[in-house]
């Protein structure tokens, strides 16, 4: 396999869904599938043994569902190198949070075109956090109307991370949680991007943080951000 094209695995229930990606991502030069999994059991194992780039997940499936595949693929060090893009519906949003928890870099909308998932894909793959702004304000709505998941603003270990950030990291890490790339902060706080990826790594650090996707945790968790805020 060449090493410059990113490696896929799809893991999707259905059998039309699977056929689809994987004919729109054969049409990309950069892009190799190299397997399908119908369920989460079969894309763990089919993950250990292939060591996807990115693995695009599903979130119900029967037997293990995309949650409980994610979290055992993020948490596995042996597939550090994988990244999890999660397929997502406006009617599966109270599994957003839950995804981000066990591990996911990103979300994705079914809906979304073709080159839209070969840019997340790419996204991802890259090592960075993808979480389109629609699914974001939805996430936050969520949030906002069930309460399903307060956010932790008494949380004494949350808000003793977060007191460790200087002003400007607390403002990086809110331009994160709304979704903005680090070209998009940089323009915002008039700094480099290299600055910016800087201040992210001692963010990162600082917060116990494996990605950019689990700083968007801490910030709704630690009560920097808040639904109704973005």
């Amino acid at each position: 396999m060449d090493d410059k094209q990113i490696h896929v695995l799809i893991a999707d229930d259905q059998e039309l869904v699977r056929s689809g990606y994987r004919a729109i991502l054969g049409t990309y030069s950069d892009i190799d599938v190299i397997g399908a999994a119908s369920d989460g059991d079969e894309a763990v194992r089919m993950a250990q043994l292939m060591r996807p780039d990115v693995v695009l997940m599903d979130v119900r499936m029967p037997g293990k569902d995309g949650i409980s595949a994610t979290r055992d693929i993020a948490h596995n060090p042996l597939l550090s190198g994988t990244h999890i893009l999660v397929l997502t519906t406006f009617d599966v949003d109270r599994y957003v949070y839950d995804a981000l928890e066990a591990g996911a870099s990103g979300f994705l909308l079914k809906d979304a075109d073709p080159d839209e998932i070969v840019h997340a894909i790419r996204v991802v793959a890259a090592g960075d956090a993808l979480i389109q702004p629609s699914v974001m304000r939805r996430l936050v709505e969520t949030f906002a109307a069930t309460g399903k998941r307060a956010v932790s603003l008494g949380n004494a270990e949350s808000n003793a991370l977060l007191a460790t950030l200087t002003d400007r990291e607390r403002e990086i890490l809110t331009l994160v949680a709304r979704g903005l790339s680090n070209e998009l902060i940089s323009k915002e706080l008039f700094i480099s991007p290299a600055t910016v990826k800087t201040h992210l790594a001692r963010i990162m650090s600082k917060t116990d943080s494996h990605d950019r996707a689990q700083l968007v945790v801490f910030a709704y968790e630690s009560g920097l951000v808040c639904p109704g805020t973005l």
